[in-house]
């Protein structure tokens, strides 16, 4: 089976990256820096006249968890409608219970919606705060879930790695496994033979500087910390490439 790369890109200059890159699909996004929110659609629809490769977009309205209030989960279902009719491939999302099992009438909602649209449902690593993962998994199948983006419910999927292994020969036939978090081109290849999965999510990221994020002593609107503070993350050119052909 072909192996698969798909790039976490934060912005429309980040999936141009990507796609030069010879990445096979984008994970499309705002504020990286916040875990990805939902992109707008100006975003997708600009990605999607210039790539050629899928793109699925992120329906996320905050950081933090995925346990969402009634508004929050209404602002999701709207903004999944409309980057499905803007051309989003698929759709990644997560619900979950305050106590970390999975919120199956939101989740089911949400995969209908997305199938309506005859798109991908992606439930993305909301799976790795889930409370047990062979039960969310099986109840993921059986709400028709296409994929399953998850680190092995560690920091780091190559620390998960022998979850996502267990993960795959268990569920590989009924589901696709996505491996992603601190994948790159030095571990993508030992992380696909470990573990028989054939795709890998990467954000390849580097860092660019706006020397107006602090300017003013009194004044900073950096993210980022030491030598990076007056830095915002982009997907580097050079590191798609560099995992591409790590594979």
């Amino acid at each position: 089976m072909k192996r698969i790369i798909e790039v976490c890109c934060g912005s429309y200059e980040d999936a141009l990256q990507a796609h030069l890159g010879g990445a096979d699909r984008i994970e499309l996004n705002s504020a990286l820096h916040l875990g990805g929110l939902t992109p707008s659609t100006g975003t997708l629809k600009l990605t999607k006249a210039a790539v050629s490769i899928p793109v699925i977009a992120m329906v996320r309205p905050r950081g933090a968890g995925f346990c969402y209030s009634e508004k929050e989960a209404e602002v999701m279902m709207a903004e999944a409608k409309e980057l499905l009719e803007a051309g989003a491939d698929g759709i990644a999302f997560g619900f979950l219970n305050e106590d970390g099992s999975l919120d199956v009438d939101r989740n089911q909602a949400m995969i209908t919606l997305i199938h309506q649209y005859g798109k991908e449902a992606v439930f993305h690593r909301a799976f790795d705060c889930c409370k047990d993962p062979f039960t969310t998994m099986e109840q993921l199948i059986a709400l028709g879930a296409d994929r399953v983006l998850t680190s092995g419910l560690a920091a780091k999927a190559p620390e998960g790695s022998a979850l996502i292994a267990q993960l795959q020969s268990r569920f590989g036939d009924q589901i696709e496994i996505l491996a992603g978090s601190g994948v790159n081109a030095t571990n993508a290849r030992k992380l696909m033979d470990d573990t028989g999965i054939f795709q890998v999510h990467s954000s390849c990221k580097a860092w660019r500087k706006d020397p107006t994020t602090h300017i003013n002593e009194k004044v900073t609107y950096a993210y980022a910390t030491g030598e990076f503070a007056d830095c915002y993350d982009l997907v580097s050119l050079d590191l798609v490439k560099e995992l591409v052909n790590s594979i």
